[in-house]
């Protein structure tokens, strides 16, 4: 049996958290009243409500990222998941663009992680060249991919999880399929 870690236990308070109240308006104590636990003890895990929100965010990102194997279903399963994942978690993300420092900030640190998720995958292909321009469109696709997302989420487009997810995927840049595919 896998017991949950400090900070697992921490981010599932805060997940409680914002399905009832505007993530603007949580604060560590909060977090740290619901699970039990105190202000240092978060504070040993976190320097703030945003390290543990990209720390959340990057371990469910993982999650989604590790079945990729290089092969066309594992990726295809990969965007299907994380698209249902986006879908599963709409109100909470939609809570975190609205009520936190800023939709446009928000969107280049999911971003970001997402870059540095994709990234990470793509060199592990046996065939991976670093170069500038391969960089570039990884950071392209992870830019718009996200800021699509975020819009979704926000409902200004309508479209199920696996529509989302084809648009990723024939969004891909060219020069990338190589890796994922």
């Amino acid at each position: 049996m896998k017991r949950k870690t400090t900070k697992e236990i921490l981010a599932e308070s805060f997940r409680e958290l914002a399905e009832k109240k505007s993530i603007d308006k949580i604060t560590v104590r909060d977090i740290t009243e619901n699970c039990g636990y105190s202000s240092a003890t978060f504070y040993r895990q976190f320097k703030d409500k945003y390290d543990l929100i990209a720390w959340a965010y990057t371990k469910d990102l993982e999650k989604i990222m590790i079945q990729i194997a290089f092969d066309e279903n594992s990726w295809k399963k990969t965007l299907i998941d994380a698209a249902y994942y986006y879908r599963d978690h709409k109100d909470y993300l939609s809570n975190l663009l609205l009520h936190t420092s800023g939709y446009l900030s928000f969107i280049r640190y999911m971003s970001e992680i997402n870059y540095r998720s994709l990234k990470n995958t793509i060199e592990k292909s046996d065939h991976y060249i670093q170069d500038e321009k391969t960089d570039m469109y990884i950071r392209l696709y992870c830019q718009g991919t996200v800021a699509l997302t975020c819009d979704w989420i926000l409902e200004k487009y309508h479209a199920t999880p696996e529509e989302l997810a084809e648009i990723y995927e024939k969004s891909l840049p060219e020069p990338l399929r190589e890796y994922l595919y």
